[in-house]
C-alpha cells in the first residue's frame, strides 16, 4: 500500500449532518451543465443529451443514462477488446504534476520517479483506475482531474477514470494517511472509535466525501476494519480498535457517510480492508515484509475477526481488499497469501458471504518495486516460487477482480490467449468494475466544478467539525485530585513537544520546569528498531517492537514528573506500556490525533474530554508477550481497560 511518510515523509452532530447532507441522486434525462462545458462529445438524439463516447455518431446503450445499469454494462463489455478489459483490472499509482498539467514532465522527486504519468498508462495499458499519493492544492488537483477525464474521453470507448486515495482527513493515522493539510483534519479512526458516536462517524465520512468529490476522488481505499487484538502491530491507528461490536458500528456509519444508502453520483465508493482481518500478526510484525508472513490464531478466534466485515457487507461496501498475510493453521485453508487463496476469496467471501462486489488485492503482490537502489520484494507469500504469469493466474483463479499497484495487462492478455484463463472469467471481473463506474455516475458526468473546489475542501465549517471531534476523542485516564481542568491564564506552565506560542494563549510559558506551576508534555507510543528491519528502510518506517519507555527516555519523563506536577498526553498509534509514567503523572490523557490547540482546550476546560479507550493499555511488556494475537482484551491486569475514560 501507499507509504506517505516514505514518499513525502458530539453535541450538535445531528444538526450539522442535516445542514451538510445533500441529495445523492442520478441525473436522469439531461447531463449536468459542467459536462457540457468540459466535454467535446456532447450530442443530442430525440431530445436526449448524451456523450458520444465511442464517437460513432449514435447513442449506444452504454451511453444512454435512461437505460438500466446492467444493460449498459453488457453493451460496453461486448464492445471492449481483450486488451481494454485487461487494463481495467489494474489499479496503478499516478504522478500528479504540481501545475495541474497531465503531460510528461521530468521526475523531480522520489515520488515522481516511481509513479508513471497517467496519460502514458491510459495509452499504453488502457488503465482506467489510478490511486493518488502526494497531490497539489485542491483546486489544482481538480484541474488535473478534469484534464485526465477529458483525455480518457478521447480513447476508443471513452471509459472514464476512477481516482482513489488512502485516507486524507487524519493527520496521525500512521504511514498510510496521505498528507493533505488543506483537507479538514479529524482524529484517527481509532479516535472516532474512542468517541463511539455513530452519528459523529457518519458526519466525518459525509464531510470527507464532499471534499473527495470536490477534487475527483471517487474511491476510498478504506475503511480499515481489522481488529487490533495484537498491541504491537504498527497499523492499529487506522483501525476502530479491538472490539468487534464497536468496530462494526463504526464501519456501518463510516460506509454510510461515504456511500449513502445506495451508491450514486454523489457517493465515494469504499474499499473495505483487509479481509479476513489483518490484526492477529505474529509478534505484531507486519506482512508487508518477508520477515513476517503469517497470521496466527492461538485463541482459535478466526471468526471473531470477520465480524466487522459482516457489518461492511450489510452496509453495502463497494469493494473489499484482502491483506498480504498467510492464514496459519486453519482447516482446509492453504497457507498462502489471502489474495492467492481460493478458500478465502471464493469459498469464504464469494460463496459463504455471497459477496459480489469488487475484490482488489493489496498493493504489490506480483512484482518487486525498485525504490532507488532498494528492491521492495513483492508480497507473494507462500507462492514465492511462482513466476509473474503464474502469480497473476493464481490471483484471478482465487476470485480476485483487480490487482493493486501493478501494471501487467499484457500478462492477462497472454494468459487468455494461451488458454490458461478464459475470457469469460475476465468478463466477470470487468463487469463488476464497469458496474461500479456506472453506479458512481462516471459515464454520465465524471467532471468536477473547479471553481467550487476551494470553497469546499477545508472549509471553515468542515475544519471546525474536525477540530471539535479531535477534542471529543481525547481520553482522560487519570486526574489525580481533580488536577484538571486547569485555570486559564493564571498559571506558569512548562511545555514539551507543544508549540510554545499556542501554549502562551493559556498561561505564562516558562523555560525552566522548576519555575512552573504545572508541566504539560506530549509523548508518543515508543518505537524501537528491531533486527528484522536492518537494511530495510521501508520497514524502519513502521512502528515495531516494544511498547514501553526505556532508559533515558523514561528517566527524562520521570524526572520532569518529580520536579513539577505534570500533565502527560500520549498519542496512541499503538497501545503504550506506561505504568511508571502513569503513576507519577498528575493527569494522563490519551490522544488519537489531536492538535496542540485541541489538547489545551480540554486541559484548560474549554471543552470536556469524552473519549473511552478503544484498546486496552497493558501493564507490562511481559503481559503483552503473553497475550494471544487473535484475542481481544486478554492482557493480564491491564493498566487501563478497554472502554475506560473519565471526564469532568
Amino acid at each position: 500500500m501507499r507509504i506517505n511518510k516514505l514518499l513525502s515523509y458530539a453535541a450538535g452532530a445531528g444538526a450539522l449532518l442535516a445542514v451538510l447532507a445533500f441529495t445523492r441522486s442520478r441525473v436522469e434525462n439531461n447531463l449536468a451543465p459542467e459536462v457540457t462545458a468540459k466535454s467535446s462529445l456532447i450530442r443530442t438524439n430525440n431530445d436526449a443529451t448524451y456523450r458520444d463516447l465511442n464517437k460513432n455518431g449514435k447513442m449506444d446503450v452504454y451511453e444512454d443514462v435512461r437505460q438500466p445499469i446492467e444493460k449498459r454494462v453488457q453493451d460496453l463489455l461486448k464492445q471492449m477488446t481483450l486488451e481494454e478489459k485487461a487494463g481495467m483490472m489494474f489499479y496503478s499509482p499516478v504522478r500528479v504534476n504540481k501545475d495541474g498539467t497531465i503531460e510528461e514532465q521530468p521526475a523531480k522527486d522520489f515520488l515522481s520517479s516511481m509513479s508513471p504519468v497517467g496519460i502514458t498508462e491510459i495509452d499504453k495499458h488502457h488503465i482506467t483506475h489510478f490511486n493518488l499519493f502526494a497531490v497539489p492544492a485542491p483546486d489544482t488537483l481538480a484541474m488535473w482531474y478534469n484534464r485526465m477525464q477529458q483525455y480518457a474521453e478521447k480513447t476508443r470507448l471513452g471509459i472514464p477514470l476512477t481516482i482513489a486515495s488512502d485516507p486524507r482527513n487524519q493527520s496521525g493515522a500512521g504511514i498510510f494517511a496521505m498528507s493533505a493539510k488543506t483537507f479538514s483534519m479529524w482524529p484517527d479512526p481509532l479516535g472516532l472509535a474512542a468517541i463511539g458516536d455513530d452519528k459523529l462517524t457518519e458526519q466525518f465520512a459525509d464531510i470527507s466525501r464532499q471534499e473527495y468529490l470536490a477534487v475527483g476522488i471517487r474511491q476510498g481505499l478504506h475503511p480499515q476494519v481489522d481488529l487490533a487484538t495484537e498491541p504491537r502491530w504498527p497499523r492499529i491507528a487506522g483501525t476502530f480498535g479491538e472490539d468487534a461490536a464497536l468496530s462494526s458500528h463504526m464501519t456501518i456509519a463510516y460506509i454510510k457517510g461515504y456511500q449513502g444508502e445506495k451508491l450514486g453520483a454523489n457517493s465515494v465508493a469504499m474499499m473495505t480492508k483487509h479481509f479476513p482481518g489483518g490484526g492477529p500478526q505474529k509478534d505484531g510484525l507486519d506482512p508487508h515484509f518477508a520477515f513476517q508472513k503469517g497470521e496466527v490464531y492461538p485463541g482459535n478466534n478466526f471468526k471473531y475477526h470477520l465480524i466487522p466485515f459482516e457489518a461492511a457487507f450489510k452496509a453495502g461496501t463497494a469493494a473489499i481488499m484482502p491483506y498480504y498475510g498467510v492464514p496459519m493453521g486453519q482447516q482446509n485453508v492453504p497457507e498462502v497469501g489471502f489474495s492467492y487463496n481460493k478458500a478465502i476469496i471464493t469459498e469464504l467471501l464469494r460463496k459463504k458471504y455471497h459477496y459480489d462486489g469488487v475484490v482488489c488485492t493489496d498493493w504489490g503482490l506480483v512484482t518487486d518495486t525498485k525504490l532507488g537502489s532498494f528492491n521492495f520484494v513483492a508480497r507473494a507469500w507462500g507462492v514465492e516460487k511462482l513466476n509473474t504469469e503464474e502469480r497473476v493466474q493464481r490471483i484471478i483463479d482465487a476470485g480476485v477482480d483487480q490487482l493493486g499497484g501493478e501494471n501487467l495487462p499484457d500478462v492477462i492478455v497472454k494468459l487468455v490467449k494461451e488458454g490458461k484463463i478464459s475470457e469469460k472469467r475476465i468478463d466477470v471481473s470487468v463487469a463488476r468494475l464497469l458496474r461500479l463506474k456506472f453506479e458512481l455516475g462516471l459515464f454520465d458526468n465524471p467532471f468536477v466544478d473547479e471553481k467550487k473546489t476551494a470553497g469546499i475542501v477545508g472549509s471553515p465549517e468542515f475544519m471546525k467539525a474536525g477540530q471539535d471531534a479531535q477534542r471529543r476523542s481525547l481520553t482522560l485516564l487519570k486526574n489525580d485530585n481533580h488536577t484538571l481542568p486547569l485555570a486559564i491564564n493564571k498559571l506558569k506552565i512548562y511545555v514539551k513537544n507543544i508549540n510554545p506560542q499556542i501554549a502562551a494563549q493559556y498561561g505564562t510559558v516558562v523555560n525552566d520546569p522548576k519555575q512552573a506551576d504545572i508541566a504539560i508534555i506530549r509523548l508518543q507510543t515508543p518505537n524501537y528498531p528491531i533486527a528484522e528491519t536492518k537494511g530495510n528502510f521501508i520497514a524502519q518506517l513502521f512502528h515495531f517492537g516494544d511498547l514501553d519507555f526505556k532508559g533515558q527516555a523514561l528517566q527524562d519523563v520521570l524526572d520532569l514528573e518529580k520536579t513539577v506536577p505534570t500533565v502527560v498526553d500520549i498519542y496512541l498509534d499503538r497501545p503504550a506500556v506506561i505504568p511508571e509514567i502513569s503513576k507519577n503523572a498528575k493527569a494522563l490523557i490519551a490522544n488519537f490525533g489531536s492538535s496542540d490547540t485541541a489538547l489545551l482546550d480540554v486541559i484548560f476546560g474549554k471543552y470536556k474530554p469524552g473519549g473511552h479507550l478503544p484498546i486496552e493499555m497493558p501493564s507490562s511488556m511481559e503481559a503483552v508477550r503473553n497475550q494471544k494475537e487473535d484475542m481481544p482484551y486478554d492482557s493480564k491486569d491491564p493498566l487501563y481497560k478497554f472502554g475506560y475514560g473519565l471526564s469532568y
